[in-house]
């Protein structure tokens, strides 16, 4: 079997086992300031609630990502579980910008930018992002109106 490149409309992390769920799932790092301000940014612009959450630390990112190339110990990127599979990096946030309301979702033409280079941007901003935006000591709890978008 030859394995190909992911590209922007091939997911990553492919295997046998890649999940494909509906509706879409955002996987985020829990106790990340900027992961969270991420979900936050979401959530106040998909009215429609299109889009779920976990937190990687999550046992129920731990079911979404068994059996993918994802192993435990490298949950370090934003990953979007949908209906086509499973996205990582910066394919996983453009894809994401898709589900949201206008103008948001004109954001997803960033997909223009060859993949190289705007992983390369999501690399360097994720290796930063504690020193830059701080990190929580716990894992975001989901405020009452928000419980129903985040999987147990």
């Amino acid at each position: 079997m030859i394995e190909h490149e992911p590209t922007a409309e091939t997911p990553a992390a492919a295997t046998p086992r890649s999940p494909v769920v509906e509706p879409p799932v955002v996987l985020f790092d829990g106790v990340c300031n900027l992961c969270n301000g991420w979900v936050d940014f979401i959530i106040r612009h998909d009215r429609a609630a299109r889009i779920q959450f976990a937190p990687l630390q999550s046992t129920a990112a731990d079911r979404l990502l068994e059996g993918t190339t994802i192993a435990r110990d490298q949950r370090d990127t934003v990953v979007l579980v949908d209906g086509s599979g499973l996205w990582t990096e910066s394919r996983a946030v453009l894809r994401a910008t898709r589900l949201l309301e206008f103008p948001y979702r004109l954001l997803y033409g960033l997909v223009v930018i060859p993949r190289p280079v705007r992983d390369w941007v999501y690399r360097l901003v994720a290796r930063s992002r504690f020193r830059l935006f701080g990190r929580r000591e716990a894992c975001r709890v989901p405020t009452r109106e928000e419980r129903k978008r985040f999987l147990a």
